[in-house]
This record gives C-alpha cells, structure tokens and sequence, in this order.
C-alpha cells in the first residue's frame, strides 16, 4: 500500500509538472500596436492580463511599417493601428476576420523640453532650428502634423526644420534628447506616467487635422483566434474606453 502511495504521489507529481510546461510554452497573444498607443496599451494589456489570464506579446512600430509586415506574413494575432486607412487596405487583401472597427481617435500635441511655451508661433521662430515629426507616410500621426502646418499655412516656411521619425516613438526621442527643440506627437504621450510633468506641450485644435480614426482588426492568419477575438471585444469594454479616455483619445461618444 505504502508503494502504491508512492507511486500515485510521483504521478501527480509528474503530470502536475507537465500542466506546468504546458502552461509556460503556451504561446503568446501578439498584437502589433501602433507607436501612439505604447503607453496606453501597457496599462490596457495588464489589465486585459489580470482578467483573461492570456499572456500577451507587443509588436510596436509605425502603422504603415507593421501593415508592411503583416503583408508580408509575419505572425501577428491583432493589428491595433493609429487609422483606419491601413487596416482597411489589410481587409481588402483578404488578411483580416473582419472590417476595421474604430477603437478610439488620438489627439496631437505640440511638445518640447526647451523652456519656452511652445505655440504654432514659435515654430517659425528663429530660435527653432528642427521640428520632429512622425514620418507622413508611414504613420498617421506624421500625416496629422503635415495637416497642422498646412492649416497654419506655415508648412513651406518650416519645412526645411522638420527632421522625421519612423514612428511616434522615435519622433518623441528626438524631442526628449533635444534632437529637436520641439515636435508634435501623440496626446497619449504626454499623459503618461513616464512623461507626465516632462517639459511644456500645447493641445492642437482638432479641427486642424483630419479627425484620427484609430482602428484594430483581427488577422486571419492567426492561430489563437478566440484569445485574439477576446482582446477585441476587451478594446471595446467600458473598462479599456476609460483607461484610453486617461491616456487623452476620444471615443466615438466624443466626436
């Protein structure tokens, strides 16, 4: 009898080990995110973590440059982009589960670490030598600042000041390096634990660029399709709207 315990013990022991293994090489949601969203996506997949118990992956680069990819094939699960635009041409190819559904719409802010109080004004200042912005063609928050200046009507005067980041992130290390005295980003940016009280930044009217419609698709290729489904359906919770309303995007509601 004492054997038999024994042995059943070892057993337990044994598969309790392998449900351990299991659980350690399940594979991990990826959801590639549009360089905007990185600090508010931080607080959204822990919270997403604690109420699911699905682990999650960040891929996080320009909208334009993670749309390349995806085309390309790599293994992505979610596509939270910064527009509807590449999402959109990602569903036109076939590669989604369905259209874009709009999650949120961003906020541009004018930002700097100088000590002046940065306005539209100041960019044509002869004490501002580079404006850093997202590159235009690759991520929509660029294409918003292009936008600005336009409507400012100031874009051929500053033009020759403007030095572009691949995304948003890079964008907000040429003004947090002083690369650049100032540039424009993403709202989000500016609120976050790490930037929050960093520097001087100004609100751009929203009415100086065309509205940023962020959006998020599931892809087909994907291989967890119910975790990936179930982080969707999360985006637009009460819980995740109010945790992007912290980070500055508007919801539907707002606009």
């Amino acid at each position: 009898m004492y054997v038999n315990f024994i042995l059943m013990r070892f057993t337990i022991i044994i598969l309790f080990s392998i449900y351990l293994t299991a659980c350690e090489t399940e594979p991990s949601l990826k959801i590639a995110t549009s360089s905007n969203m990185q600090f508010a996506m931080e607080e959204l997949v822990e919270t997403f973590e604690k109420e699911s118990k699905i682990k999650v992956e960040l891929i996080i680069s320009s909208s334009g440059k993670l749309t390349s990819q995806i085309e390309f094939g790599a293994p992505f699960d979610v596509f939270v982009a910064a527009n509807i635009k590449y999402p959109q041409y990602l569903y036109e190819k076939g590669l989604t589960k369905q259209p874009p559904e709009i999650y949120a719409y961003g906020q541009l802010v004018l930002w700097t670490l100088k000590d002046f109080e940065p306005s539209m004004k100041s960019l044509t200042s002869q004490y501002i030598n580079k404006i850093a912005i997202a590159n235009p063609k690759t991520a929509p928050y660029g294409q918003a600042s292009i936008d600005v200046l336009n409507k400012n009507l100031i874009y051929k005067e500053v033009e020759g000041k403007l030095i572009y980041g691949e995304s948003v992130s890079q964008c907000n290390q040429f003004i947090t390096t002083q690369s650049a005295e100032i540039g424009f980003t993403s709202m989000s940016t500016v609120l976050s634990k790490k930037m929050n009280k960093t520097g001087q930044w100004i609100k751009i009217n929203t009415n100086d660029y065309t509205p940023i419609a962020q959006s998020v698709v599931v892809l087909k290729k994907s291989e967890q399709q119910n975790k990936a489904l179930l982080f969707y359906t999360f985006l637009m919770s009460e819980t995740a709207q109010n945790i992007l309303l912290k980070y500055g995007y508007l919801t539907k509601a707002d606009i």
